[in-house]
């Protein structure tokens, strides 16, 4: 499917000292395929998903846990023996002082990752030049979004995010977590084909893990159906 793309417009930065941290993981393996990579969460989330996974970072006024200058002086002692930092969240594109950060990360010659929902599209937009890698939550189709999020007209910036990342040519995955209380099996094979049809070749389908969530229902062909849908389909539960 081609998209036109229409820049938007770019929004101001700020210093990374400005960045607004909740906390960090030392190493992981998993949240930057390929690499080794610590994980810096960033404060801060618009939405209120009734199975995030990362409550204690949604609330943008939540006193900074980790100061940036602590957290860079972290990664220069790790230098060589990782190969990256991941901004997660929270959502890390909230904040103006991400493509300070990313460049700073950078500098110090590690790879930078960034885990996002793809709402802030100016921000990401610009911070897709200083990223090796992308992981980018595609919660829905558009119209199960503001249910989803608990937030109107929030289904849009997403699906807008997905055509910029996949025409940028970063590496990149899309996942979605799935509650299947929240949407039926066939509404998750439709939210599949689309964006197939858009041109994602990577997809991860991921099992949500809030105590509500009913077990899956999927069925063997249409497991399969998913796997002829994409180039790299991945089941994680």
């Amino acid at each position: 499917m081609r998209i036109e793309l229409h820049i938007p417009a770019c929004p101001g930065t700020v210093p990374a000292t400005a960045l607004r941290l909740g906390g960090l993981t030392p190493l992981t393996t998993i949240d930057f395929p390929g690499r080794l990579a610590a994980v810096l969460y960033c404060q801060g989330c618009p939405w209120r998903c009734s199975y995030c996974h990362n409550p204690e970072l949604l609330p943008a006024d939540t006193p900074a846990q980790l100061s940036w200058s602590d957290a860079l002086g972290f990664l220069q002692q790790r230098l060589g023996l990782l190969d990256g930092v991941v901004f997660s969240g929270g959502e890390p594109t909230l904040q103006a002082a991400l493509p300070a950060a990313l460049q700073a990360c950078r500098e110090l010659g590690l790879q930078t990752g960034l885990h996002t929902g793809g709402m802030y599209l100016p921000r990401l937009v610009t911070a897709l030049p200083l990223l090796d890698w992308v992981g980018l939550d595609i919660k829905a189709l558009p119209a199960r979004y503001a249910f989803l999020t608990a937030t109107p007209a929030s289904g849009s910036k997403p699906w807008e995010a997905l055509d910029w990342l996949l025409a940028s040519g970063i590496d990149h995955e899309v996942r979605t977590t799935w509650h299947a209380g929240l949407f039926d099996v066939e509404e998750l094979l439709q939210l599949a084909r689309a964006l197939s049809d858009r041109g994602v070749q990577q997809w991860a389908l991921q099992e949500c893990r809030s105590a509500d969530a009913p077990l899956w229902t999927l069925q063997d062909e249409q497991l399969a159906e998913l796997n002829t849908l994409f180039a790299r389909f991945t089941l994680r539960r």
